[in-house]
């Protein structure tokens, strides 16, 4: 069955009349069969049709023009110091994966391929370009910046795409596009790709585009239902609300990896330090951190070394994380288009995906316009209760159990089984191991009250404190080795206060808490922002949570 699959695949790809070079790095790879774009775009493409292409992100568009690109340049032949073919993008990210995949699609032809973008020595691009390179993937802004100084010659170009051509126009680089399009060859062949097309993008395409060929494999898609792959929900909820959901919402999808959305820099900036303060891994994304910051909290989020990205829509362009399970539309988007883009991150190469709005009561009518702009179907949901999160962190300790039965290697704890079986039932032995896994997995949050989401303080023998009391929030925790000890003698002889007026401590694995008398916390945080803490400057501020005294 395996091999006639492999047969059918293969076939599928050379129907479209690919080279059989082409098709064999495809089968290596582990491609079953095209997609929609794919069939409907690589014929024309390869006859020289100039296209515009709708498709959402994760339909194989990257595939559906950078195959006729690299056979239509191994026909034709290619520029000796001169790049054949461009490829523009919208983010440093997208460049390097477009060109990680056209190196990938044409080892077999040996085609040369680089991105260029912003954030990489100028130098070191210019002389790659020098040396000859048959492809460029380049984002607009850094191709321009080519263009001035001279460094790039696109008079040899015979095909140019734009992938996410709406998120480039969005991202304000209009201009950048007429000046790179205006600097290549009229003869060329041109390619549009989007997951949308607006209006806005008609008088480009009527200035460059030559009687284009439309396709729109995205309404094709939603005909049959809801978006593939990716299961829509959502919670009508006051804004007050949206954090202590958002807590028993990511407790309740347990996401390895998940992408939340805000409208602005400050409500993405709050919205992760308050994440942060309640135990989540958890890093900000959006226009106002560095091109070096974007890409160690992209890289990060890859490694698993953090869980959740806090982003603004302008900030995640571009942004493809494969691994992605869950989607959280913190605030709602303004319009239907940003709702697609949106939830059109998870749901990729046959996973299932979660996208999750929180909707303020009067917001409740924009999610009827995404439904028919999905032509899929939302679901109302109702809050979780703690009974609920209970459920699911046992059921999630059960399937880590069955999973170590399926691996096996379990003969080494046989003899402390059978010792244990013999002074007790081997139910309650059963029972025991199970609590001590659910444990380990910070599935033992039965204190939990109903609308509190954070774990209350922990008792590290302190003794209570007399008055009204606040906390603070410390940026430093088990990780960092931080102690009760490292934390009481920081603010005694930072702050001049006693050991006596320094009430409980709790130590997170990234963050620390501390209860102090209320009078004394302004002082305390202004002097501590001016010290190290075991070496290290770390950030210090009020904690302020729902449902506490301070």
């Amino acid at each position: 069955m395996e091999q006639e699959q492999a047969v059918n695949s293969k076939d599928g790809f050379t129907k479209l009349g690919l080279n059989p070079k082409l098709v064999a790095t495809l089968t290596q790879m582990g491609y079953e069969e095209p997609t929609p774009i794919q069939r409907e775009a690589i014929p024309p493409l390869l006859e020289g049709r100039d296209l515009i292409g709708q498709a959402a992100t994760g339909t194989g568009k990257t595939a559906a023009f950078a195959l006729p690109m690299l056979q239509r340049l191994a026909t034709n032949g290619k520029h000796r110091g001169r790049p054949s073919a461009l490829i523009l993008v919208p983010t440093r990210e997208l460049a390097m994966q477009v060109a990680e995949a056209m190196h990938n699609y044409g080892q077999a032809l040996k085609t040369t391929v680089i991105p260029i973008y912003g954030g990489q020595p100028f130098g070191q691009q210019q002389r790659m370009l020098a040396r000859g390179v048959d492809v460029v993937v380049a984002t607009p802004g850094r191709a321009v910046d080519h263009l001035r100084r001279k460094t790039m010659d696109l008079s040899g170009i015979t095909m140019l795409a734009l992938d996410e051509a709406d998120e480039m126009l969005d991202m304000g680089f209009a201009e950048d596009l007429e000046t790179i399009l205006s600097e290549t060859p009229a003869d060329r062949q041109t390619v549009f790709f989007s997951a949308t097309l607006p209006p806005r993008i008609a008088g480009m395409v009527k200035r460059h585009l030559k009687n284009p060929l439309r396709i729109e494999i995205a309404k094709e898609r939603g005909a049959k239902g809801t978006v593939p792959k990716v299961r829509q929900t959502a919670y009508i909820i006051p804004r007050r609300q949206k954090l202590d959901v958002l807590g028993r919402v990511l407790d309740l999808e347990n996401p390895a990896s998940a992408l939340i959305f805000c409208r602005t820099r400050i409500e993405v900036d709050d919205l992760t330090e308050r994440l942060g303060a309640r135990g989540y891994r958890a890093e900000a994304l959006h226009g106002g951190i560095t091109q070096d910051q974007r890409t160690r909290v992209i890289k990060r989020l890859r490694a698993g070394d953090i869980d959740l990205v806090v982003a603004t829509d302008v900030a995640a362009r571009g942004l493809d994380i494969e691994q992605l399970e869950l989607v959280v539309n913190y605030d709602v988007p303004v319009s239907p288009d940003s709702y697609l883009h949106r939830i059109g991150r998870v749901g990729r190469a046959g996973r299932e995906g979660v996208a999750i709005t929180l909707a303020d009561p009067r917001e409740s009518r924009l999610l009827k316009l995404f439904e028919r702009h999905t032509k899929g179907k939302i679901e109302i949901a109702q809050v979780p209760t703690v009974a609920d999160l209970r459920a699911r962190r046992l059921e999630l300790t059960r399937l880590a159990i069955e999973e170590v039965i399926v691996e096996g290697g379990l003969d080494h704890f046989r003899v402390a089984v059978e010792s244990l079986a013999q002074e007790h039932d081997l139910m309650e032995v059963a029972l025991a191991a199970v609590k001590l896994a659910h444990s380990a997995r910070g599935g033992d949050k039965e204190q939990e009250e109903e609308g509190e989401a954070a774990p209350a303080p922990r008792d590290d023998g302190r003794r209570g404190l007399e008055g009204p009391i606040a906390r603070i929030y410390v940026g430093a925790g088990r990780v960092a080795g931080i102690r009760p000890q490292d934390l009481v003698g920081a603010i005694t002889g930072e702050a001049g206060i006693r050991g006596d007026q320094v009430g409980s401590i709790e130590i997170a694995d990234r963050f620390s808490i501390v209860e102090l008398p209320e009078p004394m916390i302004d002082n305390v945080v202004n002097a501590m922002r001016k010290s190290l803490i075991k070496g290290k400057k770390v950030v210090i501020r009020r904690f302020v949570e729902k449902g506490r005294s301070s």
